[in-house]
């Protein structure tokens, strides 16, 4: 066996032509075209793989804002079924105190403790972001109000609260319930 070098000097040309055309990989043997081609396909793998993890990530992200909102909002309007409640119990009060006349001792010292309660009630209301909705004289607005029947009122602009049977509240600017009003209309 000879210890000196392959003759370095073949002429590049030589290298080049030969068959390059051919290359083998394991057992198989494969064309530059065909390693093209799966190249190609490994790239498309690659990009499809890249577009599914970047939408998976978008989709992650849009869950979590979801979420969060969906949480803030059970925080926000967690009181909505007690304040519901709540306003029972305050109409029935107010109710009590129109009913309540006279001018006798008691009739007087039921009043005063009535008005008491209910301005604790509007107090306690306030801290909590429960609005009323007082919408005397006001335009109607289907939002807001729920028209209980309509009459002809003389000097009242058709469309407009000329009642309330019972005052609106809203939480946080959601509506809880809506004031029951009834609404002028023009003279037939």
């Amino acid at each position: 066996m000879s210890t000196e070098p392959e003759n370095l000097e073949t002429p590049i040309e030589d290298i080049i032509s030969e068959d390059l055309s051919h290359t083998e990989v394991g057992e198989h043997e494969y064309t530059i075209d065909e390693l093209k081609q799966e190249l190609q396909e490994a790239k498309q793998m690659a990009h499809d793989n890249w577009d599914k993890a970047v939408r998976a990530q978008a989709e992650m992200e849009n869950l979590k804002r979801r979420t969060q909102k969906d949480l803030e909002d059970a925080h926000k309007y967690a009181l909505t079924g007690f304040a519901k409640e709540l306003l029972t119990v305050l109409d029935s009060l107010v109710l009590g105190l129109q009913a309540a006349t006279g001018d006798s001792e008691e009739v007087q010292k039921f009043r005063v403790g009535s008005e008491m309660t209910i301005k604790q009630f509007e107090s306690v209301f306030a801290k909590f972001k429960i609005e009323t909705i007082d919408p005397m004289g006001l335009p109607f607005n289907a939002e807001q109000h729920q028209a209980v029947m309509m009459q002809v009122v003389e000097g009242a602009e058709p469309n407009t609260v000329v009642n309330v049977f019972s005052k609106g509240y809203t939480l946080n600017g959601r509506l809880l319930r809506p004031a029951m009003v009834v609404v002028a209309k023009a003279a037939d």
